[in-house]
């Protein structure tokens, strides 16, 4: 699954990537593209506070495993 967020500023990525994520289960992969300079650094935070995995593969494009609930 690909969630585009280009063009949206914070918080907005980190809103439409929790409701993506929410129905979704353990191990589901997500592609977020998302141009907001402080995406890198709140998806960091995002991962670390609720227990899922965020990788940056390319600039703007950032990789997202739910593993946690």
């Amino acid at each position: 699954m690909i969630l585009d967020c280009l063009g949206k500023r914070c918080p907005l990525p980190i809103i439409e990537l929790a409701k993506a994520l929410a129905d979704e289960s353990i191990g589901f992969k997500l592609t977020l593209l998302s141009d907001d300079p402080a995406s890198q650094p709140d998806l960091i935070a995002w991962a670390r506070m609720t227990g899922n995995s965020v990788e940056t593969s390319e600039a703007n494009t950032f990789q997202i495993t739910k593993l946690a609930k």
